[in-house]
């Protein structure tokens, strides 16, 4: 991934740490929805990666899917982290950051909690690449746990636990 110097008008508006922070609480927003308790920091940050890059969310199924299956069948899914996960990192992590500074996400032990109304439950935005991101965060901290213990779907999708 190129340093952010070198990124397009887009790129800039999209990896920065406000919207990147909305990444990681609809991530989390994902989670509690489905599974009534926070999001593991690792799931968190993995979907977030996951959710930034277009390649990746084209082969996102339903969130009926089996995880483990699906991860089996889509091997490019390592491939992309791999390639991406690193460069993508340096992206999170300040959203992540700032998401805990302004306590729109709150840290409980090793797993993160959406302070109450911190975003609004429905995506609205003009631009559709935003809002795909969006959905898609949304989507993985719904269904990534459903793929066994945190260690495990990391190790599906190609990512040291």
């Amino acid at each position: 991934m190129s340093s952010p110097v070198e990124w397009s008008r887009e790129e800039r508006a999209l990896y920065n740490p406000a919207f990147t922070a909305l990444v990681c609480a609809r991530v989390v927003q994902g989670h509690l929805d489905a599974h009534e308790r926070p999001g593991p920091l690792p799931l968190v940050v993995a979907s977030a990666v996951m959710a930034l890059q277009p390649a990746v969310r084209d082969l996102l199924p339903n969130a009926n899917a089996n995880m483990a299956q699906w991860a089996e069948n889509n091997g490019t899914i390592k491939v992309h982290m791999s390639a991406n996960a690193p460069g993508l990192l340096t992206v999170v992590r300040p959203g992540l950051l700032f998401a805990l500074q302004t306590q729109v996400l709150v840290l409980d032990g090793a797993a993160l909690t959406l302070r109450d109304k911190a975003i609004p439950k429905g995506i609205r935005n003009r631009s559709t690449e935003a809002a795909a991101v969006q959905k898609a965060a949304h989507m993985l901290g719904r269904w990534l746990p459903t793929g066994g213990p945190t260690a495990t779907v990391l190790t599906l999708l190609g990512v040291r636990p």
